[in-house]
């Protein structure tokens, strides 16, 4: 239906302001999202009052039917989904995607519009937050889910979206999120990557090597160099030969990877049951690239214990630093990068998937054209610096703030990231003028020292108890959906288009 001719966007002037985009009809049932003063909530119009029965909320009568106003909460959202069910995250398999986390539970809007300003071709996950972010943003796996749906449903979002529980460490970690209905799940196994392998000694080496954890890689010594010694690996565009020496230290580096995975994804489908997921590897966030051998390696290796991927996140050459873009040569990571490609091709196919990946704007066209669109971008903070943004335009004062509190947090907040900025380069709050406010978020320094202090910035309490910035940064970006999602939409049209433009669209 028509929002024209609904009968929800005549209530708009009136107690709420309908969001029209959202009018949708099913099933002779009529959905709206409405925002007030008060917060944000559900309209549900229909001929018979059962049909409202899933819902909670007040209702009466309303134009020769039954009107349900619901508050947005856990419960309208699940039952929403199931009453929507495009908004019911489903896996993506092969096609070219995008992950666009969402700190603050706001950026869906801004998301949803930039998909659709690019063709609607790269399969979105709007539901995308990882552990680490979690537990700094106090935020559950049910309520990201919930924050992407009425997201979602306020733009009208009716097309197939995913929801990635990312950075996995642990079983319980996916007890949680598959709980959430999450569908995407990203297996963090990097505490198990062994970087010492790259300074040992030959004789060390071996010695890590006969001490893998065979029993749980059910293997031995001697098939593993069976399988790799005896022959070369073709990958479409080379070959590749492994001698033993460098079967050894791949093996010391990724074997207790191996396992791990093995062990997390063996319980992921016990968890998971007959629900239909996704799994993602990642071993980005490692001190020492990911050479083409141990790509085969973890890709054989994974194969032969019969886990399924779609796609996975080797540690690329040259530095994927929060926030800022591609730091190195771009013609030597499009050669290194190529090699990959074509390995995921060949002995997937699964798709490389790029973390840390916001703001890489000068390698985004090389991935796409590598991957042929077997590719999956994973961006989070740069939506929270776009709220930065927002604020600094419309809110100097509290942006002020916020930069300055920044900064005096980078050094303790850093530490678990990868980033370089360095404060004595970042320009000092008193020395910008208001209206170039919203530059400082473009400033290396400043941009990363903002990016990574937002865990501080989220939960950092006053002497009585009270935020100083939470309640105060949510009240203005309530007030001004608006200006936040024209800022969204504008910087991820500048993410998705590369790959929009060499999209892969098989499942």
């Amino acid at each position: 239906m028509l929002a024209s001719t609904s009968r929800l966007a005549h209530l708009t002037g009136q107690a709420f302001s309908v969001e029209t985009r959202s009018i949708v009809t099913r099933d002779g049932v009529e959905y709206a999202f409405a925002r007030e003063a008060n917060g944000n909530h559900l309209l549900v119009l229909a001929a018979a009052p059962s049909a409202l029965a899933a819902f909670e909320g007040s209702t009466g009568e309303y134009s020769g039917g039954h009107l349900l106003i619901g508050p947005a909460i856990p419960h309208n959202a699940a039952a929403l989904r199931t009453a929507l069910p495009w908004l019911k995250p489903q896996p993506l398999g092969l096609r070219t995607s995008a992950g666009l986390g969402d700190r603050l539970g706001l950026a869906t809007p801004g998301h949803v519009r930039a998909v659709r300003a690019t063709g609607s071709t790269v399969a979105p996950i709007f539901a995308q937050q990882s552990i680490r972010e979690m537990t700094r943003t106090v935020q559950t796996p049910q309520q990201v889910m919930d924050a992407a749906t009425w997201g979602m449903f306020a733009e009208g979002w009716q097309d197939r979206c995913g929801a990635d529980a990312d950075h996995l460490k642990t079983p319980e970690d996916i007890d949680v999120c598959a709980a959430a209905g999450f569908t995407f799940y990203t297996v963090d196994p990097g505490q198990y990557v062994n970087d010492q392998v790259e300074t040992m000694s030959p004789t060390a080496r071996r010695a890590a090597y006969e001490a893998l954890p065979w029993t749980r890689l059910e293997d031995t010594p001697g098939a593993l160099e069976g399988r790799y010694l005896t022959r070369p690996f073709d990958y479409g565009t080379g070959r590749i030969t492994v001698e033993a020496p460098a079967l050894y230290k791949t093996a010391v580096k990724y074997g207790g990877v191996v396992a791990h995975v093995v062990s997390m994804y063996r319980h992921l489908v016990g968890v998971m049951g007959d629900r239909p997921f996704e799994l993602e590897i990642s071993v980005d966030e490692t001190e020492n690239p990911t050479t083409p051998i141990d790509h085969l390696y973890l890709a054989h290796e994974l194969h032969r214990l019969a886990v399924r991927w779609v796609s996975l996140a080797p540690r690329y050459i040259g530095r994927f630093e929060k926030g800022v873009d591609y730091i190195g040569d771009v013609v030597e990571f499009g050669k290194d990068f190529a090699v990959h490609a074509a390995i995921a091709r060949t002995y997937g196919p699964y798709k490389l998937s790029l973390h840390s990946g916001s703001d890489k704007f000068s390698i985004y066209g090389v991935a796409a054209q590598h991957t042929r669109g077997l590719v999956h971008l994973k961006t989070a903070g740069t939506s929270y610096l776009e709220a930065l943004r927002t604020v600094a335009a419309f809110e100097p004062g509290l942006f002020r703030e916020i930069y300055g509190f920044a900064l005096e947090h980078y050094d303790a907040d850093k530490v678990s990231y990868r980033v370089s900025a360095q404060l004595e380069r970042a320009p000092k709050p008193g020395d910008v003028k208001d209206s170039d406010l919203p530059a400082v978020c473009d400033q290396f320094d400043a941009r990363q020292a903002l990016h990574v202090t937002f865990g501080s910035v989220l939960n950092w309490r006053n002497e009585d108890d009270s935020f100083l910035f939470k309640d105060r940064l949510y009240t203005f970006l309530n007030n001004h959906p608006e200006g936040y999602a024209e800022r969204l939409e504008a910087h991820f049209i500048r993410h998705l288009q590369p790959f929009a433009e060499h999209v892969h669209t098989a499942s």
